[in-house]
């Protein structure tokens, strides 16, 4: 049985106050010469709960300095996931990393989330390898495209996993993904499915294109959606699809989180005027803000131009530090009208983050002002999935 660790002053234990030293250190340093001092013994740190795969550890430093040492909370969460994604002690010859090529996928039938044939996963690296990666890069795919529920959850498990994609990195061959107990996934109209690799490059030698002269980031984009786009496509029947550009692990993710906001609601706008023939400009759309202890999204309640009833809902989270004073419904706004939806009302009063007690759903804004389901028309209704995201 795990020892109960002892617990020293603020509830914190000593190696997440270690943590929170280095990192405060490393955030008020003066000089590149001090940095080094700091972040060498903040990455063996991490390393050590990492590999005793202790989140509580991290966490505990990383909610601390959240409100205590914002710079300090960012240089940890920095680090962290460095190490997370990095797999530095696997080999002392190269750089190993993590990546994660996502799919913004939208469907009014179920959005797969599975396993990738052989010959599709001889595609993606030929593509990978030839747009996205730099020359001579190794390469592990996962053969499974994964939902969010199925992505590693939390900084430790993260870690195993690059390690294993990783090992298998160095030796430029791919991972099988065992399916058994895998978590279920949750069905929305649009969604996010994530193709996950390691790539290993000689230790200091650049590990993507856009680092080579010859390259960008926005050429490489392009070929990525060109070539890339065309091979993921029918491992996602019935979809329409939007590739973001493969990078690092958690960079990849936060940029597949912001890209998803909008790409919901052209979704959204795109599925009522197949569904209910109903063109944009004959769509009404409610934007309010819905808060818990702070503002956490704005919803967006869709429904037919001159009725109350909302017919469809649009969850937009509000991402890292992004608050109340941000640009969050002006960029809505903007997304709506570029869809050609122009009838727009916005709530300013503030709503209870409220979701269906029955299904789980979010409540969404309506033109009176009042938080209820959004549902569909019934000869619509069955052809749906079960939640709208």
């Amino acid at each position: 049985m795990k020892r109960t660790r002892i617990k020293r002053r603020g509830g914190l234990g000593r190696n997440a106050e270690k943590l929170i030293w280095l990192a405060s250190g490393l955030a008020q340093s003066g000089s590149r010469a001090e940095d080094r001092h700091w972040e060498l013994g903040l990455a063996a740190s991490i390393d050590e709960q990492l590999e005793q795969h202790d989140e509580e550890v991290l966490n505990a430093a990383l909610d601390h300095l959240f409100s205590a040492d914002a710079a300090g909370y960012d240089e940890l969460a920095d680090f962290i996931e460095s190490r997370a994604e990095s797999v530095a002690r696997l080999s002392a010859d190269h750089d190993i990393l993590l990546i994660a090529a996502p799919v913004l996928a939208w469907s009014r039938y179920r959005i797969s989330a599975t396993t990738i044939p052989p010959a599709a996963l001889a595609n993606l690296r030929v593509h990978l390898q030839a747009h996205v990666l730099a020359d001579g890069a190794r390469l592990a795919l996962a053969d499974f495209l994964f939902s969010p529920d199925q992505l590693p959850q939390g900084y430790c498990a993260t870690a195993e996993f690059a390690s294993t994609l990783g090992a298998a990195a160095l030796d430029n061959h791919d991972v099988h993904i065992e399916t058994d107990g895998m978590p279920e996934t949750a069905q929305f109209l649009s969604d996010t499915r994530y193709l996950l690799a390691a790539v290993a490059v000689p230790r200091g030698q650049a590990l993507f294109r856009w680092q080579e002269r010859d390259s960008s980031r926005d050429q490489a984009l392009a070929q990525w959606r060109a070539q890339g786009g065309a091979s993921l496509a029918p491992l996602l029947p019935g979809c329409a699809i939007e590739v973001v550009l493969p990078e690092a692990y958690f960079a990849a993710s936060r940029a597949a989180d912001k890209a998803s906001r909008p790409y919901a609601v052209r979704a959204s706008v795109a599925f009522l005027g197949t569904s209910l023939d109903a063109p944009a400009s004959n769509l009404r759309a409610v934007i309010a803000p819905f808060w818990e202890n702070q503002l956490e999204e704005y919803r967006i309640g869709i429904t037919l131009r001159g009725r109350e009833e909302v017919v469809h809902g649009v969850v937009w989270p509000l991402l890292g530090v992004e608050d109340e004073n941000g640009e969050g419904v002006a960029q809505i706004e903007s997304v709506l009208r570029e869809c050609g939806v122009n009838d727009i009302l916005v709530l300013e009063h503030r709503f209870p983050l409220e979701y269906c007690d029955d299904c789980g759903a979010p409540l969404y804004p309506s033109p009176e002002g009042e938080v209820v389901h959004a549902e569909m028309p019934a000869e619509q209704a069955d052809q749906m999935p079960r939640h709208l995201h």
